[in-house]
């Protein structure tokens, strides 16, 4: 309040700045998001595995010269690498799991789960998020390179190992997509038949593979 003119009547004095709330909740989420790796060790098996697989696909002639032998190890390390994708480093990089059960009424569901976490010390970072999914897009397209040059130079023995590399790390992909886009929602057979279409032929292929590695193993014991 300020005193008036001649007639010495008071009046208030008006003040041109604004109230600024200052939300410290939110800088304090932006900095947790923005920090440094906080699950260090599913962060390099996620890499791990897959980097691994396409190193020995690419110098296994170095290593070995048993085709039988950089087979079974390619297969091997791709197939840790589904699984701890799947269930392991999916959950707790980016916080999406995907997986399939069987009701009482035996019928198969596909589940896609996105968990939405407030901010929390299980809240995922910025640079976790970024490895999980660069690695999950990058390597699938580094198998399909090796598909293409594979079939072009003629070397059909490694055609059916690079066909299930791409097999396994395309269905985590399709699978963690559909978590993204559409989480927490239980996917019947019936409204997704193209969901159970891809992952049967997956776990065919699979299966096969398996199957091939032990016949070879039957017919050229010498070679292992």
């Amino acid at each position: 309040w300020v005193l008036g003119g001649a007639g010495g009547s008071l009046q208030p004095l008006v003040d041109d700045t604004e109230d600024v709330s200052l939300d410290f909740g939110n800088e304090e989420e932006l900095a947790l998001r923005k920090a440094k790796i906080r699950h260090p060790l599913a962060t390099f098996f996620h890499l791990f595995f897959r980097v691994s697989a396409i190193v020995t696909y690419l110098l296994c002639d170095w290593f070995s010269k048993s085709f039988v032998a950089c087979f079974v190890t390619i297969l091997l390390l791709l197939s840790f690498d589904f699984w701890s994708v799947k269930n392991v480093t999916g959950r707790l990089l980016v916080g999406l799991r995907w997986w399939n059960q069987i009701d009482e009424d035996g019928k198969s569901h596909w589940v896609f789960e996105a968990k939405k976490v407030p901010t929390s010390i299980a809240a995922s970072t910025e640079v976790e998020a970024r490895i999980f999914w660069l690695g999950l897009i990058i390597c699938p397209v580094i198998w399909t390179v090796f598909f293409f040059s594979t079939l072009f130079s003629l070397k059909l023995k490694w055609l059916a190992l690079v066909i299930a590399g791409i097999s396994l790390q395309a269905a985590n992909l399709y699978g963690f997509i559909h978590c993204k886009l559409g989480g927490k929602k239980s996917i019947k057979v019936t409204s997704s038949f193209l969901s159970q279409q891809m992952f049967q032929r997956v776990s065919i292929k699979v299966c096969y593979y398996l199957h091939y590695v032990h016949h070879v193993f039957l017919c050229f014991p010498q070679q292992v």
